[in-house]
């Protein structure tokens, strides 16, 4: 049989003592640290072994898995100790800059950065439709991708370090916007004296619907082609502007809508009123 790749993991929250618990699973030697040292209990009975500080974690393998709040405490952890040789899988969120800062920070201690953004929660690490973006060097990804594998279906997007972080944003932006909307909606209904559980099928339906939208919204944006004979952004502020004028009637939050109205008034007032709606990418991206 094959030797399973030995690893660290750093970050003993919800995710990184489910990701442990995948890598056990397939059989990978596994080190943990965690500031917080009776958070590796569990996975130290599951057969983890437990470095007793944060040199010690560093040292013990060559592929160190990070999963952490953000980039500083990357920085708060690893200073100071022997990083030469080894690659840094951070799976924690950042911005894109703070991502090429640490890139350079770790090559310059003789290490090399893979930055992953882990496309599912803690229940569904390891799940078949868990997926997991990483950029950065090939050789280093293609090296570790069986080793990735084990927390999720590894998606690289290329050299670039920034990419995985784009990505993960962009996705977490869809979902946190969408659950953002969900409750407003909610909030609407329940103004009236409905449930949410009156709603929720309708919710649903609404919600199943935008998947449709996706690939027309691609296909326009990446040509510049925005026909609105359907659906025009003049018309879609105007209803965005009756979102806002229902919320304040019925007392609800009217931020959320109202900052969907401005990508309206907005792309209308630069000339894109009879363009789809699709035309707001113009708006976005100034």
């Amino acid at each position: 049989m094959t030797a399973k790749t030995p690893l660290t993991l750093i970050g003993l929250g919800p995710m990184g003592q489910a990701m442990v618990t995948r890598f056990l699973d397939a059989g990978h030697p596994t080190t943990v640290w965690n500031r917080t040292p009776a958070r590796a209990d569990a996975v130290v009975a599951l057969g983890a072994t437990r470095a007793a500080t944060a040199a010690e974690a560093v040292a013990a393998n060559r592929l160190l898995v990070l999963s952490l709040t953000d980039y500083a405490a990357m920085y708060d952890i690893l200073d100071g100790h022997d990083l030469a040789g080894r690659v840094v899988v951070n799976l924690s969120s950042e911005t894109p800059d703070q991502t090429l800062k640490a890139a350079a920070w770790l090559a310059e201690r003789g290490a090399e950065l893979l930055v992953g953004g882990v496309m599912a929660n803690a229940e569904m690490v390891g799940h078949p439709a868990a997926y997991v973006f990483y950029s950065g060097p090939r050789e280093v990804f293609d090296r570790h991708a069986d080793t990735l594998a084990v927390i999720g279906r590894p998606d690289y997007l290329g050299e670039d370090h920034t990419l995985a972080q784009l990505l993960y944003q962009a996705q977490l932006d869809v979902f946190l916007t969408s659950l953002a909307a969900m409750l407003h909606g909610i909030a609407l209904v329940t103004s009236a004296g409905l449930t949410a559980e009156r709603y929720a099928p309708y919710l649903t339906d609404n919600l199943n619907t935008l998947s449709m939208y996706v690939a027309e919204t691609a296909k326009h944006v990446d040509a510049d082609e925005h026909p609105g004979d359907l659906a025009n952004a003049a018309m879609m502020g105007a209803t965005a502007a009756h979102i806002v004028g229902a919320s304040e009637s019925v007392g609800v939050d009217s931020e959320l809508p109202r900052a969907v109205q401005s990508l309206y008034d907005r792309a209308i007032a630069a000339g894109h009123g009879k363009d789809s709606w699709t035309a707001l990418i113009n708006v976005l991206r100034s």
